[in-house]
């Protein structure tokens, strides 16, 4: 009786996850111990799948257990690694676990790049193997027994979740298989497994008969729910398997309320209910015998047929002789009550009690995304208040070089170079002058190029895939069910149209720095030179020593001092802004540990207040300061300019010195542009080489998936029908009754067959009949039959035989063949009636005379048959035997 159903395990196809996962690691994380700690523990995830799905799993716990390890460690990994279609791809392509496929077909298969379908997946191999091993166990044994109805409920529960869980998971139409239907009936079956299980624990360990009842009838009812949505779900029974579960649930219902009425009749027994006892066991004899003639193929009912057999023959002796109790209808009777003492075990990740994360110490993919955004509006606090400070400094600088200061207080000789254009001169020839400069903007428009065409061959990857796509979806229609690559390239395309859009920002700023340049060339070139030549370029004027001691210069110089002090001060401010660092890393996995999603704007708004806020208030005090001292300047260079004696001559030399002044602030700001710049595109090169992996990884995922799909569709193809069906011709089935004859001529008769069963399958064409001739016959008894037909000229018609005697076996079906003289039992054979003869036409047939052989005599009439032929209108000359 003990027959257990077990579900087939569902076959994946190899998958490479080390390549991938690696390469989104080295492109993510920078060199050292934390990359080579995750590349490592990517190698060890791709073992792992291969040990889970990459052999024959051993009905054994241990087998589980590796299965288990391998769907923990998925869901471990899932929000650590940006798994989609644009992104890390990962296809999987699994079989149909009951689809055996055809000969040239192949089974069914579905390719997904989806975590959730891989997921699914394992999770339907967990509940067939632990449907397996539930299935092994030995259940005369207490152990055994325990183990059984503990992996029954693990597989019910397993089920129950791919049901909950699959559609959302894969959003499109899954296998069969992993249907909801599919899966929801397996639970069911599972769970119905368990309960017998139970029940036979609870047989094993004699309790008392109420509760055994109660249990068998669960079970039974349990049985009949699996049986039902087996029966009734619309694609079930399409699967060869679901057909032999089918017989095997139908008589678990049965067995099960056998055992119940068994067991309830013995209760009956107890309580002086004798009655009801026969009763009882007179159904559970007919739903034991019901069992043994339906189903006996598929389980063994012999001992409890027996041990029914035995309770019901005691009891009616017993009730005959001493007890004369009614016996009431099995209408009539109580019903059985209900225990269920099993339930679906609930799915919690981790399923596995011995799982360690091999991804412990990396970080989400939501925690990365919003540091990233965290990162992005930290550097715009910080750009915001550096570039701030960097425009008073520059503005400073030019309100300084328009007054020419402070060369104009160095100048009071009027004949030597002052040492503020010195020292300026100086530093631009130790940072290399005209030449470092020019090497620079010589750069720029190669690097700018470099990063155009990785940008224009990664989209023009794109393009070519989605060419194809395009092309194959425009010749296979509504079969190319895949995602269209204009859709998945959205917002690929989109940063392609950020990157482009920056490099032609840089481009703008490489021409105004390039302008900036031209125009402060000369000055830039005169500072480059000696400080002799430097002299002799520069315009002498009268001196003006009588301003050395006056109090104007001392204030100036005073001023002067202010304002370098507080350029000193924004330079410290500014490395304090650049050095400040919070590490949000623990604030958002907190956030998403509790609330499992993270309010990214909220925390990050409020943790830069309170970091930035400070250093904010230090910039404008800045600001306002350098306003201040700068305006006291102007009022005293008023003042100096009034005291001082100016000619034609000293206007020259101070224009010059001026210009001399600008051209050193435009050289160090042209410079730091230009290295910048530099900086800019080797920096933006890493990205757009990123960018160009991500393009090539997903074309070549989609190139995979589009060969997979492509022999996918050659498979279909291959097992549909190469030809359509036809319709047989009517003339190729026996007429329901006879056909009159129409006026306009006969119809042409079926083909001659006596003592024939109606056949479902069409015959085909009758082959031509050979030459008719008379042998003598044999046997002198063997007549024709009875009757002849009036004498006939032209050709004789074929001559049908007898009718067959009652039981007699029905002539061999096919066409005639003559029978020869001598051969024991010979007797005229007939010609059976052949459409594609000439008859059909209304041409009469040639005569065909033996010179050896006399002409043939008239046919004798045949006997009635129920298939009467239609007669020949006049004056056609009749080749049928007249009725």
């Amino acid at each position: 009786m003990a027959t257990f159903i077990s579900v087939p395990l569902k076959k994946a196809s190899e998958v490479d996850l080390a390549k991938p996962l690696s390469k989104f690691v080295t492109a993510t994380y920078p060199s050292g111990e934390e990359q080579v700690e995750y590349v490592r523990a990517v190698e060890e995830l791709n073992k792992l799948r291969k040990s889970a799905l990459g052999r024959p799993l051993d009905k054994h716990e241990s087998s589980l257990e590796i299965l288990l390890r391998y769907y923990d460690q998925f869901c471990a990994v899932e929000p650590k690694f940006p798994f989609s279609e644009n992104q890390v791809c990962l296809t999987f392509t699994w079989k149909d676990a009951f689809d055996k496929g055809s000969l040239f077909g192949g089974s069914v298969k579905l390719a997904l790049a989806s975590l959730g379908y891989e997921k699914t997946c394992v999770l339907f191999n967990v509940g067939a193997l632990a449907s397996q091993i539930a299935s092994e166990q030995n259940l005369d044994s207490d152990e055994g027994l325990r183990a059984a109805a503990k992996f029954y409920q693990l597989s019910s529960g397993v089920f129950a979740h791919i049901k909950d869980t699959v559609l959302s998971a894969l959003n499109r139409e899954p296998t069969m298989d992993i249907s909801p239907d599919t899966v929801g009936t397996l639970s069911q079956i599972m769970l119905a497994q368990a309960q017998e299980v139970v029940f036979l624990k609870a047989t094993s360990d004699k309790m008392k008969d109420a509760i055994i009842a109660k249990l068998a009838n669960q079970a039974a009812d349990f049985y009949g729910d699996a049986f039902k949505q087996c029966q009734y779900k619309e694609n079930l029974p399409k699967y060869f398997y679901f057909h032999e579960v089918l017989p095997v649930l139908a008589a678990k219902h049965c067995i099960m309320q056998a055992n119940a009425e068994f067991h309830q009749s013995t209760l009956a027994k107890q309580q002086k209910k004798f009655g009801e006892e026969i009763a009882r066991l007179q159904h559970a004899t007919e739903l034991v015998k019901t069992v043994a003639s339906r189903y006996d193929e598929y389980v063994n009912v012999k001992d409890l047929s027996d041990k029914i057999s035995r309770a019901l023959t005691a009891a009616k002796k017993d009730n005959d002789f001493i007890y004369h109790d009614r016996v009431p209808e099995v209408k009539d009777l109580d019903h059985i009550g209900k225990a269920a003492l099993v339930k679906a075990t609930p799915i919690h990740v981790p399923m596995s009690q011995k799982f360690t994360d091999l991804f412990e110490k990396m970080i989400p993919v939501a925690v990365q995304q919003s540091m990233s955004v965290y990162n992005q509006r930290k550097s715009e606090i910080v750009n915001r208040l550096v570039g701030t400070m960097r425009e008073a400094t520059n503005l400073c600088n030019g309100v300084l070089a328009s007054l020419n200061l402070p060369a104009a207080l160095e100048d009071l000789s009027g004949d030597s170079v002052p040492q503020s254009i010195l020292e300026k001169s100086r530093a631009i020839i130790q940072q290399g002058g005209l030449q470092t400069v020019e090497q620079l903007i010589k750069d720029l428009p190669e690097l700018l190029q470099r990063n155009r065409e990785i940008l224009d061959e990664s989209l023009k990857m794109l393009d070519e895939e989605e060419t194809t796509d395009n092309e194959l979806r425009a010749k296979f229609n509504q079969r190319w069910s895949r995602t269209p690559s204009g859709d998945l390239y959205k917002s690929l395309r989109a940063e392609g149209g950020n990157f482009r859009s920056f490099m032609d920002k840089a481009a703008q700023a490489d021409q105004v720095v390039k302008e900036r340049y031209s125009s402060n060339c000369e000055m830039i070139a005169l500072l480059c030179k000696p400080e002799a030549e430097l002299t002799a370029a520069i315009p002498s004027a009268n001196p003006a020593k009588t301003l050395q001691g006056s109090e104007v210069v001392g204030v100036l110089r005073s001023q002067l001092a202010q304002l370098d002090e507080v350029k000193k001060e924004r330079e410290e401010l500014e490395n304090d802004i650049k050095s400040a660092q919070f590490d949000m890393t623990g604030k958002f996995l907190s956030a998403l540990a509790q609330d499992g999603a993270i309010n990214e704007e909220a925390l990050s708004v409020t943790e830069l207040d309170n970091v930035y806020g400070g250093y904010t208030q230090k910039v404008q005090q800045s600001l306002k300061t350098q306003e201040d001292i700068l305006g006291n300047v102007q009022t005293s260079h008023q003042e100096f300019s009034t005291l001082k004696q100016s000619n034609s001559e000293a206007n020259d030399r101070e224009e010059v010195l001026k210009k001399l002044a600008s051209a050193h602030d435009s050289y160090v700001e042209i410079s730091n542009n230009l290295r910048e710049g530099t900086k800019f595109y080797n920096g933006f090169t890493e990205h757009l080489l990123k960018f160009q992996n991500k393009c090539s990884d997903l074309v070549f995922a989609r190139k995979t998936e589009r060969d997979e799909l492509l022999k996918d569709l050659q498979q279909s193809i291959a097992r549909e029908p190469s030809a359509p069906s036809f319709t047989a011709p009517a003339y190729q089935s026996n007429p329901a009754t006879p056909t009159p004859a129409g006026p306009g001529g006969p119809t042409p008769a079926p083909r001659t067959v006596f003592n024939q069963q109606p056949q479902t399958k069409p015959q085909p064409p009758a082959r031509p009949p050979p030459p008719n001739f008379t042998p003598q016959a044999a046997n002198p008894s063997a007549s024709p039959a009875v009757g002849s037909a009036p004498p006939q000229t032209g050709p004789a018609p074929p001559v049908a035989p007898a009718a067959a005697p009652p039981g007699a076996p029905s002539p061999a079906q096919g066409p005639p063949y003559p029978s020869y003289q001598g051969y024991p039992g010979y007797f005229q054979m007939p010609m059976a009636y052949n459409p594609y003869t000439y008859g059909q036409y209304n041409m009469p047939y040639a005569p065909y005379q033996n010179p050896a052989q006399p002409g043939y005599p008239g046919a004798p009439q045949a006997p009635q048959h129920p298939y009467g032929y239609p007669q020949q209108p006049p004056p056609q000359q009749p080749y049928y035997p007249q009725q």
